[in-house]
């Protein structure tokens, strides 16, 4: 049986059905996806990359006579960092490495005596990073191979 409702009386209004709850809930599932799906792709670019080998040719050329050679690469999962004293240029060295590169540095600075110096880093034969100084403790930095 119906409830009857005395004439004159408002009729109340159905209650209403809240969707704000649904949609929050529906964006934190996608967000949820989304991130995962992120995690997932970046996860395998690094595992891709610490398993490339490449090929690095170091580079210098000049006057200075008082040079030191800093350098750092990916060896596998581990930075390895060198450091070399030059008393004539120019000099090239080579190396065969197996990791994720993004981020190596070679650093070359001059000594008290001055000169000039020019650096060189190629990768793969690709691309080469240059830079140059001049001058008593300048410094030429070739970064991000």
């Amino acid at each position: 049986m119906s409830e009857q409702v005395p004439p004159g009386d408002p009729v109340p209004p159905p209650p209403r059905r809240r969707v704000w709850p649904w949609v929050v809930l529906l964006v934190a599932v996608l967000l949820a996806l989304a991130a995962g799906a992120v995690t997932a792709v970046l996860s395998d670019v690094v595992r891709s990359e610490g398993s490339r080998k490449v090929h690095i040719r170091y580079e210098v050329t000049g006057t200075a006579r008082d040079v030191v050679l800093t350098y750092s690469t990916w060896r596998g999962e581990e930075l390895s960092t060198g450091r070399l004293a030059l008393r004539s240029l120019p000099w090239a060295g080579e190396l065969d490495s197996k990791g994720f590169l993004s981020g190596g540095s070679f650093v070359v600075s001059v000594g008290r005596g001055g000169g000039d110096v020019s650096c060189a880093v190629t990768v793969d034969g690709g691309a080469r990073r240059t830079d140059s100084a001049s001058g008593a403790f300048a410094t030429a930095t070739c970064n991000g191979y």
